[in-house]
This record gives structure tokens, sequence and C-alpha cells, in this order.
């Protein structure tokens, strides 16, 4: 389980890794309505950083960690989670989006939009879900090996 949820976090960060901007111009520090009542949030620039994190693929992310996750848990159980997990989904948007305000300028999202909407940016995230499982893999079979790395220097 815990490697899952390792999985999982490693998937949401490569997310934000793999959209990096070279452009560190920051907006104003915005929040969701989640944090103080008295900070502002620009709905408008929010609901568009929503999409490009819908666009991008992240979905199909998280729906690859959901599958590997649902398959460790006991049947019974699994309609229960899925409950549970499905509501979290707003949180982890949320909190990302949070993210991507605090570090992309507007025009940075307009552009990321304009991206995904395109042939390229379309086939990206379509093939998110398979390219996320498939590091995955790719990862397992290095595990070892980095394991051994950081025990070697945590000595």
């Amino acid at each position: 389980m815990k490697k899952v949820i390792v999985t999982l976090g490693i998937v949401l960060v490569s997310q934000f890794g793999f959209s990096q901007s070279t452009n560190k111009t920051k907006t104003p520090e915005l929040t969701t309505s989640s944090s103080s009542p008295t900070a502002p949030v620009d709905e408008a620039f929010k609901q568009d950083v929503l999409k490009v994190i819908e666009k991008s693929g992240t979905g199909g992310q998280i729906a690859g960690a959901k599958k590997q996750i649902l398959g460790m848990i006991p049947e019974e159980k699994q309609a229960a989670f899925l409950v549970e997990f499905e509501a979290m989904l707003p949180k982890i948007y949320d909190a990302s989006a949070k993210i991507y305000m605090e570090e992309y300028t507007k025009d940075d999202i307009k552009a990321m939009l304009a991206f995904y909407e395109s042939p390229v940016g379309k086939k990206m995230a379509e093939k998110a879900e398979v390219i996320s499982s498939k590091s995955q893999e790719a990862m397992a079979s290095v595990q070892g090996d980095m394991q051994a790395l950081v025990a070697k220097y945590m000595q």
C-alpha cells in the first residue's frame, strides 16, 4: 500500500514537473475559497487553471493510480473506497490550482490552454494514463537499485 501511495504522490508531483515554466514571473498569491476568506480569488483565472489541469491529462494519471490502488483493496471494500477517493478529488484539484496560480501568470495559463487544445496537446492528454502506467512500471524495475543507493548514502 505504501508503494502505491508513493506512486500516486509521484504521479501528482510529476504532473507539476512536466508543466514547469521557464517564466518565473509570479502572480500575487491567490487562495482558494477554503483558505482565508479575506483573500480574493480570481475565479476566472482559477477556472482556466482547472481547465489546464484537466486537459493536461492529470485525470488520466489519477485514474491509472486509482486502478493500481483498487487492485490492492479487497473487493468488498472497493465501492466504499471509490466513494471516498472521488470525494478527495476536488481537494486535490483545488490544491493543484492554488499551486498553478502561484507559479504561473494568466498569460502562461492561456498559452497552456492553447497548447492543450492543439492536436499534439490533445494527444499528450490522451496518452497521459498510458505514459503514467508505463513510467510506473519502468520505475518499479529500478526501485531496488534506487533503494540501495539511498541506503548507501544514509549510513
